[in-house]
């Protein structure tokens, strides 16, 4: 009878043990591991993350890894991350590894982040042994619509070790470059030859690929550029040295640059302060004098590198502008253009004043900010700017840390205003 009197009391501890097991089971199900995918037979891995993060400080942080021993592996990662507020930080991870025939892998990231103080580091690993007929396609694209104090790295690497012939294998990436600037060390200095023509015609395209830079151009750069991004048919250079920036254009780069056919597109930046009329006359003018002395032929445009640290009213892009109306050369303005931007606010307060200034001021706009690509994966021509006026190009991508460039799309609107060799 004792016995009897205790069994209910046995039998509700043991339910209850069982409950607390059970619940602790299905909640570390629930926890967030790296993907891991591993058989000995024919698999298809598909992996997929969202995710979306509103606010300051926000971190996102994706880590895939998928191992494949089969014949006819095929993994497909797709990691889409978006954070709205300051200080953005997204790590992802990838690594992939298939040991068997006919592998193929594709891996697809998009960052997209409305804020500043962002971070990006994205890091693809791929290995396939012991394979042919392989197939790796890697996509990377990162879309930071405000980007002040932005750092972005991408890192792909594709190791394959087939047993078929090279031509068996096919590999694509989009966006494997990392960040960085700085400027190059170069002498020399001189006069120019050339007119302000472009390359108008019949066959115009809409746009062409291109890159600007603090650096002194070189054999050596022009062949790095064309190594590990593309063919640029427009290069834009600074008027004048300034100390810990940029390096200013030099007699021998204009000729390299115009012997392998390149145009020239003008920067000036002497200046951190762009407010007030008489400042932008003032640089206008020295501007203006500096292009006479270097040989830049009339027609030209010259562009006022207006950084987003800086002070910006329209009184400044009125002088700057109807300074250089005046002049031989044209006019241009290169910075953030998005309508946040004090910059943008500036240039339609400035057009107001006078008209002529959107119509007929070159507008060099860097935004929205994509991150560097090559030639081949840039994104398609889509650049912010005051409607109605005058683009000149395009800035997506910024600091570059293998061979310390940015990458444009130049708009046909500004052929005519670059120093080619015609």
């Amino acid at each position: 009878m004792t016995e009897n009197r205790f069994l209910p009391y046995i039998l509700s501890f043991v339910l209850i043990v069982f409950t607390a097991f059970t619940f602790y089971m299905f909640g570390s199900m629930d926890r967030t591991e790296p993907v891991t995918a591993s058989s000995d037979s024919s698999v298809e891995g598909e992996s997929n993350s969202s995710s979306t993060s509103n606010g300051d400080s926000n971190e996102i942080s994706n880590s895939i890894e998928n191992e494949i021993n089969s014949e006819n592996g095929t993994i497909d990662n797709t990691i889409t991350n978006e954070i709205n507020g300051a200080n953005g930080d997204i790590d992802n991870n990838i690594d992939n590894r298939i040991n068997g025939e006919n592998g193929d892998i594709k891996n697809t990231i998009e960052n997209i982040i409305n804020g500043d103080n962002a971070q990006i580091d994205n890091n693809i690993e791929n290995h396939i042994n012991n394979s042919s007929n392989n197939l790796i396609d890697n996509s990377i694209t990162n879309n930071i619509e405000v980007n002040v104090d932005v750092n972005v790295t991408n890192n792909i690497t594709n190791n394959i070790e087939s047993s078929g012939t090279e031509e068996d294998s096919e590999t694509e990436n989009g966006n494997g470059d990392e960040n960085g600037n700085g400027v190059q060390n170069g002498e020399g200095n001189g006069n120019g030859e050339g007119n302000g023509e472009g390359t108008n015609g019949e066959d115009t395209p809409e746009t062409v690929w291109g890159v600007d830079s603090a650096s002194i151009t070189t054999d050596e750069m022009l062949m790095c550029v064309r190594e590990n991004f593309g063919d640029p048919e427009v290069w834009a250079r600074y008027l004048r040295d300034k100390d810990g920036v940029s390096y200013g254009l030099r007699q021998d780069e204009v000729e390299l640059l115009h012997s392998n056919d390149i145009d020239i597109m003008v920067i000036w930046n002497h200046f951190e302060d762009a407010t007030g009329y008489e400042k932008g006359q003032s640089q206008a003018n020295e501007a203006i004098e500096e292009a006479r002395e270097f040989g830049i032929p009339e027609g030209v445009a010259i562009f006022a590198n207006v950084e987003p640290i800086y002070p910006i009213d329209s009184g400044f892009l009125l002088g700057w502008y109807e300074t250089l109306a005046e002049s031989e050369y044209e006019s241009g303005v290169y910075g953030i253009f998005h309508p946040d931007r004090d910059l943008y606010i500036a240039y339609e307060a400035a057009a107001e004043e006078n008209p002529d200034l959107m119509e007929n001021n070159y507008v060099w706009t860097s935004s929205p900010n994509h991150g560097i690509t090559t030639e081949d994966n840039a994104p398609d021509y889509n650049p912010e700017a005051p409607e109605g006026s005058l683009i000149a190009g395009w800035q997506y991508g910024i600091d570059a840390e293998t061979c310390n460039i940015d990458t444009n799309h130049f708009d046909s609107n500004v052929f005519d205003a670059l120093w080619s060799n015609e």
